[in-house]
């Protein structure tokens, strides 16, 4: 009776403007943005070409949000990409999108986890036993999956309050190098490419191979800008709010990252940026020159709480994706089921138990190197859609068109594609063990067909159900 009352239940749009650009933000502005700049310079050898990249990753960032706006806004449904790449290439690679994302999502939670714990231990001087080390990343992914069960209305104020404490760590940082140091802008026309550069190949220095490593780095420092499109189905009045908020939200995070890493180079020479240690973070020895040693401590607080949005979000959104998978009977029907707080509760408690035991074996790191590659490749099949949705379905309801079509998503595509490429010439294995992990989607799926019958071809277009 239980279940079925639950499964009778929808979602409810309830999602507004502010939290749904803070979901944005919490899950872009991880610790990227804190400690890029030192291999960028490295990479580059400028402040200049540092910002340059910055701005350009940026701006490739802002094709994909046009894009996703548009598909967002005419398929405001649960999953996101799930959607998008059904709708123009079928439900075997609509599956195939979400079975990857789904294994392999649990591994970006358990880094999360661990990440903030690190940074716990920072915070505290060191002073954590290890066992608390290794039992604290459950509890931090216990008490993010409790949050994720209440009302999505209440896990987007708890964002947004997370969101605001990231924002204010930048603002903090930046505002502060310009008003309290006393820096110099001569720095700006110094090189930085014999610095120490810890941790960096001469492989990946200057030239137009550093160029290529310094604008991956940055890419990743913006990745996370999509997941807005995973919660579409509770989103309200989502042909406005989506758009606005992938947009806005985007060009926020630009603005941000070119202030706050102006402001490294005004208070640090390239020099001392290019030479900052690989354990620390460019902000926090920017922050100490103006603020004082007690700062590492505040430094190490905000990035533990950035740690935490990020790995609150991935729970949250990605909870989305078998949740929409089980509701065309791709997968399980109980990851479908929704609680009375209008929460799809099971999914999101099986994702946090993936989680868990990824971090108790200790394979999410192969996972979340594999993820690398794979989110590439459904990068590219979702932007690709735009394309093939254009032809297919010219009368579909559109309330957003993306700006500068077909040159932007075109530009989108061709960056995508360079990352496949890049990621596969870089890491083959990884780009090989990525693909056969999609592959391994394949007899799961055809389980999941042959047991459903002859399952009805999904309504992939228009709001939820």
């Amino acid at each position: 009776m239980a279940n079925s009352e639950a499964s009778k239940r929808h979602l409810v749009r309830a999602l507004t403007l502010i939290p749904a650009a803070a979901i944005i933000l919490a899950n872009i502005i991880g610790t990227g943005v804190f400690v890029k700049a030192r291999v960028m310079t490295c990479n580059v050898g400028s402040p200049e070409m540092v910002l340059t990249v910055w701005l350009l990753a940026g701006l490739l960032t802002l094709a994909g949000a046009l894009v996703y706006a548009e598909l967002g806004a005419m398929m405001p449904r649960s999953g996101g990409e799930f959607n998008f790449i059904g709708a123009a290439f079928g439900r075997r690679w609509a599956f195939l999108y979400g079975w990857t994302k789904t294994v392999a999502l649990g591994a970006s939670v358990a880094a999360a986890a661990i990440i903030m714990v690190i940074f716990l231990n920072d915070f505290t001087g060191g002073s954590l036993p290890p066992l608390a080390l290794q039992i604290l990343p459950f509890l931090v992914i216990a008490v993010s999956t409790f949050i994720n069960f209440l009302t999505v209305r209440s896990s987007g104020q708890f964002v947004t309050v997370l969101t605001s404490i990231k924002i204010a760590l930048v603002l903090l940082v930046g505002l502060g190098a310009y008003l309290l140091a006393d820096g110099s802008w001569s720095n700006y026309a110094l090189a930085g490419a014999a610095g120490t550069c810890e941790g960096v190949p001469d492989t990946a220095k200057l030239g137009i191979s550093g160029f290529g490593a310094a604008m991956l780095g940055a890419l990743w420092g913006y990745n996370g800008w999509a997941i807005i499109a995973s919660l579409g189905g509770e989103i309200k009045n989502p042909g406005r709010t989506l758009p606005r908020a992938l947009i806005g939200g985007t060009l926020l995070v630009i603005a941000l990252y070119l202030m706050i890493n102006a402001a490294y180079f005004y208070v640090l020479t390239p020099l001392e940026v290019a030479s900052v240690p690989e354990s620390s973070s460019v902000a926090a020895e920017a922050a100490s020159r103006f603020f004082g040693p007690g700062i590492v401590a505040l430094m190490s607080a905000g990035l533990m709480i950035s740690a935490f949005g990020t790995l609150h979000t991935t729970l949250l959104t990605g909870a989305r994706v078998p949740f929409a998978l089980a509701r065309v009977g791709l997968l399980p029907k109980a990851l479908a089921l929704i609680s009375v707080n209008a929460v799809p509760t099971v999914a999101v408690l099986v994702i946090g138990i993936w989680s868990v035991v990824l971090t108790a074996t200790g394979t999410y790191d192969i996972l979340t190197d594999i993820y690398i590659f794979v989110l590439s490749v459904f990068f590219f099949m979702s932007g690709a859609s735009l394309f093939v949705l254009r032809r297919t379905a010219p009368d579909a309801t559109r309330p957003y068109r993306v700006w500068g079509y077909p040159i932007v998503p075109g530009l989108f595509l061709v960056v995508t594609f360079y990352l496949l490429v890049n990621t596969f010439l870089a890491t083959p294995i990884r780009a090989i063990a990525g693909i056969g992990l999609i592959i391994l989607g394949l007899p799961i799926y055809e389980y999941f067909t042959r047991r459903g019958g002859e399952l009805p071809q999904p309504n992939w277009l228009g709001e939820e159900a």
